[in-house]
């Protein structure tokens, strides 16, 4: 077999390759052979059936599975043997394809780039430290009061966090369009479940009130067929009921699955979610931290084929969670590139420093992070014993584990100050930047 490499760009590379006839032809008869084994033909015992006549009917196929057989194999001995290592599928094409003669063809592919991960001390990082002070656990139960709220009517106008109970049509160049009508929908003023306006628009209103609001989708709504479109809804109020906060009490406390410990007991369960939150939230602000400062410090070029594969699988998670009559392949690309080009980036970075520091997952941390979230649940001995159980979930917080200790490799190295913050300042999630 006969081997060249061309470098066409930084990763690109075309790769001709040529096969001796002779390898052709054995792959081809022992097809033919197999075949001759088990061909049922007119006239002729199973496994008698002389060559010629296999040879004359089954040939060309045989030829053509072999063909691309040959190719696939031929490919990944020349990869292995010229140390290449491909990022995804190569482009084939068929330079000399004839009977009785070499193959030869030509694969066109990506690599992965070749780095060495630098710069950890350039790696700036702000850790934050808090604890969950007795006044931010009071908020919480406040939270936790008015997420378990129920409603009674009300003869009197809506005011905000009231909940309404309403029909609505909604018209756009004065037709209906799909998802914008519903009958006996419940909705909580101030909730911002619906576009901006609409929730306003019935503050004040009563029971069998009929109003007509004029709003506009905005720029970035999530049905983008509606985005930046204004529409007509004619909403009738049916019920205004108020809000009524529940009791602290056992039959509360039971919602939670915290049975017979009274007030300072469920205190206690929440303080301990409360906690866990707050770790979680540093750990994820501190990793953050790490990875924009490695993207920073190490620019690399980007395979075309893992981008196209990541901004596929986003487009794929984008009508799963948001829905409506869409396919994949019709978001457009431009929308998920820089998160896809982000993800690859920093995949190919923490895989390099796992090589360069020949990382393994540490078991103890392992179990200590199922542990960590065993405790969220009633019974969190059975929910470890599950993991153990699951390869799958296993290797997923293996990979989890992995990244943490990249995490702490960069640490050690980088600048990091230590600021001691709030808990509300501590679990509130970074805000992404404004675009110009």
């Amino acid at each position: 077999m006969q081997v060249s490499v061309e470098n066409t760009s930084a990763l690109e590379r075309r790769m001709t390759i040529g096969v001796p006839a002779e390898r052709i032809e054995t792959e081809v008869n022992k097809r033919l052979q197999q075949t001759a084994r088990k061909a049922k033909i007119p006239g002729f015992r199973p496994g008698k059936v002389p060559m010629s006549v296999i040879r004359q009917r089954y040939e060309d196929g045989a030829r053509q599975e072999a063909l691309g057989d040959l190719i696939q194999a031929t490919f990944y001995e020349a990869v292995v043997e010229q140390k290449l290592n491909p990022a995804g599928a190569p482009s084939v094409e068929p330079k000399s394809f004839e009977k009785g003669k070499d193959l030869e063809y030509v694969a066109t592919f990506e690599v992965f780039p070749e780095f060495s991960v630098a710069g950890f001390e350039s790696v700036s990082v702000e850790r934050l430290s808090a604890e969950v002070a007795d006044s931010d656990l009071d908020n919480m139960l406040e939270i936790l009061r008015k997420q378990n709220v129920s409603f009674e009517v009300a003869d009197r106008a809506a005011q905000n966090e009231d909940q309404l109970n309403i029909d609505f049509v909604g018209k756009i160049d004065g037709e209906a369009f799909a998802g914008g009508s519903a009958t006996g929908t419940q909705l909580v003023l101030g909730s911002g479940r619906m576009i901006p306006g609409f929730e306003d628009g019935l503050v004040g209103a009563k029971a069998g009130e009929e109003r007509v609001l004029n709003l506009t989708f905005p720029e970035d709504y999530q049905n983008l067929e509606l985005a930046g479109k204004t529409a007509e809804f004619t909403v009738t109020v049916n019920t205004v009921s108020a809000p009524t906060l529940p009791e602290l009490n056992e039959a509360f406390f039971n919602q939670f699955g915290i049975k017979e410990t009274g007030i300072e007991g469920f205190r206690t369960e929440v303080r301990k979610n409360m906690e866990r939150e707050l770790r979680q939230a540093i750990k994820s602000k501190v990793k953050n931290q790490v990875m924009d400062g490695l993207l920073a410090a190490n620019p690399i070029e980007v395979p075309k084929a893992l981008l196209e594969n990541e901004v596929n699988r986003l487009r794929v998670q984008a009508v799963q969670q948001f829905g409506g009559n869409i396919k994949p392949d019709q978001l457009p690309a431009e929308l998920f590139e820089e998160q896809a080009k982000r993800r690859v980036e920093l995949g190919l970075i923490v895989a390099e420093v796992v090589k360069q520091f020949d990382l393994k997952p540490d078991e103890a941390r392992v179990r200590e992070l199922i542990q960590e979230m065993a405790s969220a649940y009633q019974e969190p001995e059975q929910v470890v014993a599950w993991y153990y159980k699951n390869d799958q979930q296993m290797n997923e917080v293996r990979s989890v584990v992995l990244e943490e200790q990249v995490v702490d490799t960069v640490l050690q190295k980088a600048s990091v100050t230590d600021k001691a913050v709030s808990y509300e300042e501590a679990v509130k999630p970074v805000e992404a930047p404004q675009a110009d």
